[in-house]
């Protein structure tokens, strides 16, 4: 009876949230109310206060169930702890890419996140949870590269911060394109096929010599004096 009682809520709660995730799509999340969901989940709005905080608190979830995933091995891999940072790298992205470009749920669920969410109010610890997501990202990319430089995978004098801040653009690039026009999603081979193409532009860039800024100060061109400066001197 125990066990079927605990089943039943994992299924009211799953309920909700495949209510959420149409309704968000269908009206975007700052004109959707629990009402709304509770209507379109054929529950109560006491089922939903009894899973879940909030609004923001039933977001956070509705993307949880596809990005959780994401968080798992190989995607949550530390490359800069690796004996192979580069190919650590490439395993993270393109299980990223992989996992969004087989998941039509996750995509739906990220077009809500990208296109039908406006992060004010209530809805601002959600952006915040984003941007520590992020930054996690975005911090072990440059920790992978780091490793990669000291290995001799890439280059010597490899900007690795705005490296990983291309890269991360790039992962966010994609998976937003896909959302926006999901007849051209590609196989998970060839998404993996778009992640090798970049690193292998990494391989090949020129290695900055020790000591040698990274960037050149651009030269200012020598102007003349005008004619009448040149006779007053």
């Amino acid at each position: 009876m125990v066990r079927r009682t605990k089943d039943e809520a994992v299924e009211t709660r799953n309920q909700i949230l495949d209510a959420a995730e149409r309704v968000f799509s269908a009206r975007g999340v700052s004109r959707t109310s629990l009402a709304d969901i509770a209507k379109a989940a054929s529950v109560t709005r006491g089922a939903i206060y009894w899973h879940f905080k909030d609004k923001a608190d039933l977001f956070c979830e509705m993307v949880a169930r596809v990005t959780m995933p994401m968080e798992d091995a190989p995607c949550q891999i530390d490359p800069g702890r690796e004996e192979d940072p580069l190919e650590s790298i490439r395993a993270m992205l393109t299980g990223i890419l992989q996992r969004t470009s087989g998941d039509a749920q996750a995509r739906r669920v990220f077009h809500i996140v990208f296109n039908k969410c406006e992060y004010v109010d209530e809805m601002q610890q959600v952006w915040q949870r984003f941007r520590e997501m992020q930054a996690g990202c975005l911090q072990r990319l440059e920790l992978g590269l780091a490793a990669a430089v000291k290995r001799g995978q890439l280059p010597a004098g490899l900007d690795t911060r705005q490296t990983a801040a291309g890269l991360h653009a790039l992962l966010n690039g994609l998976i937003s394109k896909w959302v926006m026009d999901p007849d051209h999603v590609p196989s998970r081979t060839d998404a993996a096929g778009i992640i090798d193409v970049f690193l292998e532009g990494l391989r090949a860039a020129p290695a900055v010599p020790a000591g040698k800024p990274k960037r050149a100060a651009a030269r200012r061109p020598r102007t003349r004096p005008a004619p009448a400066a040149r006779r007053r001197a």
